[in-house]
C-alpha cells in the first residue's frame, strides 16, 4: 500500500483525448491542431493521469466487490463509476461520511451513522455547508439499490473515495439502520470548528468534540489527515483553496506541509476569516486554523511528525481510525 505507484503508460496525443474522452467519458481540456502531436499541457497532464489511476483503483474495487455479498457488489461499482465520471466529488464523499458519522455522543449514545444527514434539518447547519449537493448525487443509486440504507451508502461512499484516490484500504461492514425521525438530528454543534480564536483554544476544542465520540490525540491527528484531499470554498466553510496542489490523491503530504511549509496568516476576503498561506511549487495552498493547531499543541505535533515521516504508518493508522468512526454507535 505504501509503495510507489509506477508511471501512468505514455500515451500518443490522440490516445490520450481518446482516454479522456471515451475511458471516462470526459471531454478533453483543448484540442490540438489538426496533425499535430504536440505535449498536452501541465494541466491537462495533471488530470489525465489522475483520471487514469483512479480508473486502475475502480477496476481493482471491481475485481474485489466480486468476492463481497452481491447485495453490495453493485453499490460499490456505481459509486466508483460516479468518481471516474467526477474525480473532484471524491474528496465531497469523504466530508459527507465524516459528518454523517462525526454527530456521535458516547454519553447520550445519540447521532452517528444513521443516514439524519439526509434530512434538511440537519443539512442547515454550517458544518455542513454545501453537503446537499452530495447528498443528491448518491440519491440516484440508493433509488437503484433500495435496499441499501442511507446510512450503508454515505459511509461506503467515503470508503470507496479514499481507495480511489490512493489511500488505504478501510474495513466496511453493512447494516447501519436508518433513522426514519428528524427527532433523531443532534443539536448543531456536534462537529469540529476551524478557529476558536487561539491555537490553545482550538486545540482544547478538538479534544472535546472528539473526545465526545471516543477518540484520543493519535486519533485525532490520523483523522485529520483527510485533509490531503479536497478544499475549502467562501461560499460553504468560509475559507478558500486547497490543502494540496493536487487535491484527490490521498497522502502524507497534509503532514508534510505542517512541518516543513512556512505558513502566513491571511484573510479571506470574501468571508474575513483568517486562514494561513503558503506556495507549493506553483501551487498556492492553506490551511486552517485547526491544521496549525496540530503542530502548535505538544499533543499533538508528535504524530504529526510520525506521519510526516511515515506514510505507511499513516496509512495503517487512518484505516483503523476511519473505520472506527464509521461505526460509532452501531
Amino acid at each position: 500500500m505504501s509503495a510507489e505507484r509506477p508511471a501512468a503508460p505514455s500515451l500518443t496525443m490522440g490516445r490520450r483525448s481518446a482516454l479522456l474522452t471515451l475511458a471516462l467519458g470526459l471531454p478533453a481540456l483543448a484540442r490540438a491542431d489538426e496533425g499535430a502531436d504536440e505535449e498536452l499541457s501541465a494541466e491537462q497532464e495533471r488530470l489525465e493521469e489522475q483520471r487514469y489511476w483512479m480508473r486502475e483503483a475502480i477496476d481493482g474495487i471491481n475485481q474485489r466487490a466480486e468476492g463481497a455479498p452481491r447485495v453490495y457488489e453493485n453499490v460499490r461499482k456505481d459509486i466508483g463509476e460516479l468518481f471516474a465520471q467526477d474525480p473532484n466529488f471524491a474528496p465531497t464523499a469523504i466530508r459527507l461520511a465524516w459528518h454523517s458519522s462525526g454527530t456521535y455522543d458516547k454519553m447520550s449514545k445519540s447521532g452517528g451513522p444513521r443516514g439524519t444527514i439526509r434530512f434538511k434539518e440537519e443539512l442547515r447547519h454550517e458544518a455542513n455547508a454545501g453537503l446537499d449537493m452530495a447528498v443528491r448525487r448518491l440519491e440516484p443509486i440508493k433509488q437503484k439499490h433500495k435496499h441499501v440504507s442511507y446510512a450503508d451508502l454515505y459511509t461506503l461512499a467515503g470508503v470507496v473515495a479514499i481507495e480511489v484516490m490512493g489511500g488505504p484500504q478501510v474495513k466496511w461492514r453493512r447494516g447501519r439502520k436508518d433513522s426514519m425521525s428528524i427527532k433523531d438530528v443532534t443539536p448543531n454543534g456536534r462537529l469540529p470548528d476551524a478557529d476558536k480564536g487561539t491555537s490553545k483554544d482550538t486545540a482544547a476544542h478538538l479534544r472535546q468534540i472528539f473526545g465526545r465520540m471516543g477518540f484520543n490525540d493519535q486519533e485525532i491527528v490520523v483523522l485529520s489527515g483527510a485533509h490531503s484531499v479536497g478544499q475549502c470554498h467562501p461560499g460553504a466553510s468560509g475559507y478558500s483553496g486547497p490543502w494540496s496542489p493536487v487535491t484527490t490523491n490521498f497522502n502524507n503530504i497534509y503532514f508534510k506541509y505542517l512541518t516543513t511549509v512556512k505558513w502566513t496568516p491571511e484573510t479571506v476576503p470574501e468571508t474575513g476569516k483568517m486562514q494561513y498561506g503558503a506556495r507549493a511549487g506553483m501551487a498556492q495552498v492553506m490551511m486552517l486554523p485547526s491544521d496549525i493547531a496540530l503542530v502548535e499543541d505538544d499533543g499533538f505535533r508528535p504524530y504529526v511528525e510520525k506521519y510526516a515521516q511515515d506514510k505507511k504508518a499513516f496509512f495503517d493508522d487512518f484505516s483503523v481510525a476511519f473505520e472506527k468512526l464509521l461505526e460509532l454507535g452501531t
